[in-house]
């Protein structure tokens, strides 16, 4: 194969990804509890040989987060209980979030390269 190509690319290739997850939690005692976590993933790719022109790379992304949340409510309760424990709740949510991105790219890469 003896493709003369210009491009002005350098053998560097830089992907910057942002991936949004939007986890919504409704819990029984309190509102509408949302929080958006926001994951970056940058990938740096560097081509020692040039005379490859089109590659597909398959690349999986892996996030795992533990999110602690914390609840302490003492008041808006009208319920009648014998228990003393029972008009304070501390709602402890341990979430274990495993994201796996699975992101095919194909990429046309036209590097100059002379013989």
């Amino acid at each position: 194969c003896t493709h003369k190509h210009t491009h002005a690319h350098t053998n560097i290739h830089m992907h910057t990804q942002t991936y949004t997850c939007t986890h919504k939690h409704t819990h029984a005692h309190t509102n509408i509890h949302m929080h958006t976590q926001t994951y970056t993933c940058t990938h740096k790719h560097t081509h020692a040989h040039t005379n490859i022109h089109m590659h597909t790379q398959t690349y999986t992304c892996t996030h795992i987060h533990t999110c602690t949340h914390k609840h302490t409510h003492a008041h808006t309760y009208t319920h009648k209980h014998t228990h003393a424990h029972t008009n304070i709740h501390m709602h402890t949510h341990t979430h274990m979030h495993i994201h796996t991105h699975t992101c095919i790219y194909t990429h046309y890469k036209h590097t100059s390269h002379t013989h």
